[in-house]
């Protein structure tokens, strides 16, 4: 049990540490000055890996090989909601007269769930890379321990993140070069929901 939560947190964190869309939206609104937003948004991400490891412990992957079309509905789903993301993003980078409010709790975490349920790089760690780190004939003790554990990794990694770009000195930098940063991250965000859509129109297809 302890080698199988060992592994998982190994390649867990791994996946947490590549840059993605969760990555973008917590350090983009942390840094931006909004860091209650960017709190209440790691929340949202945790929740996010509550739905991703619970449903991966389920048997998504298997759910998925059996109604193959249940797989394209979430992944168009999931690419409109990047792409909305994206374009949020962009627009909040138009120069403004007044600064821009804080999110709401409610929108924050809205915002956060939103985010990693439809993050590309989620449905794949979850789906594949997660699912073959479980072994065949798990109890039921052993699924609630993976499961609090990855929520807890997000957790606390989202929310370091959250803390480490509300730094003053991190804020004043990205103030010098705001718009520049944040339809930076939006066209990373877009390019990755637009990449999720076409993908999948391809299979669709095949």
């Amino acid at each position: 049990m302890l080698s199988t939560l060992a592994t998982i947190w190994i390649l867990h964190f791994a996946a947490m540490m590549t840059p993605g869309a969760n990555t973008l939206l917590v350090s983009q609104l942390a840094a931006s000055g909004d860091g209650k937003g960017a709190s209440y948004a790691a929340l949202g991400i945790g929740i996010g890996a509550l739905v991703w490891s619970s449903a991966s412990v389920f048997g998504i992957s298997a759910l998925f090989a059996a109604f193959p079309a249940m797989r394209l509905l979430l992944q168009v789903v999931g690419a409109s909601c990047l792409i909305y993301i994206a374009y949020a993003l962009w627009q909040s980078g138009e120069p403004a007269a007044a600064p821009a409010r804080s999110l709401s709790a409610a929108h924050g975490v809205r915002a956060g769930v939103m985010t990693n349920l439809s993050n590309p790089k989620s449905a794949v760690f979850f789906g594949s890379v997660f699912s073959a780190a479980l072994p065949d004939h798990a109890n039921a003790g052993l699924f609630v321990a993976v499961v609090v554990l990855v929520v807890v990794n997000a957790l606390w990694w989202h929310l370091l993140l959250a803390y480490l770009f509300s730094r003053k000195s991190v804020q004043s930098g990205y103030a010098a070069k705001r718009t520049l940063f944040t339809r930076l991250a939006g066209a990373v965000v877009g390019g990755l929901g637009l990449a999720l859509l076409l993908g999948s129109l391809r299979a669709a297809r095949t």
